[in-house]
């Protein structure tokens, strides 16, 4: 019996790749793995944390993608100081959906949701 063994990648639709390639690389921390053109509308960038290869982002972009095609909810990031991390997102300009974390599951995690480029919802957690 075959079994799905791993998350491979989440795809986001974007309407400027330059802009969102320079916040995912220079704002999160994410390396370029491969940028071309699927044809001669959409272009695609995978992208993923150094050491980290399992997982990639994989961000959508030209003509006609700004339709509703699909939708993801969020992506989540891990994080060890959520505090700090608010802090650094702020000196970059990002727009935080919460300027402090919000304790769940029992006080055992903390949580603070931001937006990307195209308003795109992320997540911070700190376990």
């Amino acid at each position: 019996m075959n079994m799905i063994k791993k998350l491979e990648h989440t795809g986001i639709m974007v309407s400027d790749m330059d802009r969102s390639l320079d916040f995912y690389q220079n704002v999160l921390g994410l390396k370029l793995r491969l940028r071309e053109a699927l044809n001669d509308e959409v272009e695609l960038a995978f992208l993923a944390f150094p050491g980290e290869d399992a997982v990639e982002v994989e961000l959508i972009g030209g003509r006609g993608v700004g339709e509703q095609e699909g939708r993801v909810n969020h992506l989540a990031f891990s994080v060890d100081n959520i505090e700090a991390e608010l802090e650094r997102l702020a000196s970059f300009g990002v727009k935080l959906v919460d300027e402090s974390p919000r304790s769940i599951l029992n006080g055992t995690v903390k949580i603070a949701f931001f937006e990307g480029p195209d308003g795109e919802k992320l997540e911070l957690v700190e376990r």
